[in-house]
């Protein structure tokens, strides 16, 4: 065990105390190991990817069991992990990065697949001939470099959408819209970890890119959503019997519009910035 330091006084504020910390105004004694070359090179790390102990074990827990997280910070205990709106961010950046899934970013193709698309179609035929294009993949080139930026941004426009009906389907259970909003962040955490980066990242270092079509994904989503949403109803809600298993289904659809949702406003404000 380190020994205690004594006799001590504060670069800042002038105050004498014992130990590595002024009980004043919270400033730490300098030492030699915090000008090491490994010290840089940890400081460097979590100012990049905020990768502490906080980060590892609030994302290991949203894996592992969720809703755990949204309900001890809905309880207000909070030292102990890192903000879910942290542990977003930092997923999205990382996603952004990497792409290869369309879940939160949408391209130019996957619009034209949507349930709206004759709509999309439309659109972009206006805004070709008001460009002065009449090349679609240098559109979608330029379109597609828009809607990353803007994605980034508006991912939560598809948190704040899904977790309304959560008002309803839980008004009885003791939390308030920003607990639900905060809940919707975690499930967002686990998307962005399980079915874009590690989902990625297992088909990059196997090749199986050539078997993840549409199906296929929607397969994969369907059953890791469920079991976030089942697990974390009955942590999070309390709530337990048939009861959890239909409102778990039943959510499975709202986040299919609300994914839709947000990807239709995304498309109109990329094309409005054009």
């Amino acid at each position: 065990m380190a020994q205690l330091l004594s006799n001590q006084t504060c670069k800042s504020c002038d105050n004498n105390f014992a130990g590595y910390y002024c009980n004043v105004c919270g400033e730490k004694v300098l030492l030699p190991t915090d000008r090491s070359f490994k010290k840089l090179l940890s400081d460097i790390l979590i100012a990049i990817t905020f990768a502490d102990n906080k980060m590892v074990k609030t994302l290991w827990l949203t894996v592992v069991d969720p809703g755990f997280i949204s309900k001890e910070f809905a309880e207000g205990k909070r030292v102990k992990y890192l903000q879910p709106l942290s542990l977003f961010f930092v997923l999205n950046l990382i996603y952004f990065l990497f792409p290869l899934i369309q879940l939160f970013s949408a391209s130019l193709n996957t619009q034209l697949l949507s349930p709206y698309r004759d709509v999309v179609k439309e659109t972009v035929s206006h805004k070709m001939i008001a460009m002065s294009l009449r090349d679609v993949q240098s559109f979608s080139v330029i379109y597609n470099l828009k809607s990353t930026g803007f994605a980034k941004l508006m991912v939560m426009v598809f948190v704040v959408i899904a977790s309304l009906p959560l008002n309803i389907f839980y008004r009885d259970k003791n939390r308030y819209f920003t607990d639900h909003v905060g809940y919707l962040v975690e499930l967002a955490c686990f998307n962005l970890f399980v079915n874009t980066i590690l989902l990625t990242f297992i088909v990059k270092l196997f090749g199986l890119g050539h078997y993840l079509d549409e199906t296929a994904l929607a397969s994969i989503f369907l059953a890791t959503n469920l079991y976030f949403l089942l697990r974390s109803g009955i942590t999070f809600y309390e709530e337990d019997g048939w009861g959890i298993v239909f409102k778990s289904m039943l959510m499975i659809l709202i986040l299919k519009v609300a994914l839709e949702v947000y990807r239709a406003i995304l498309f109109f404000v990329t094309i409005w910035s054009l």
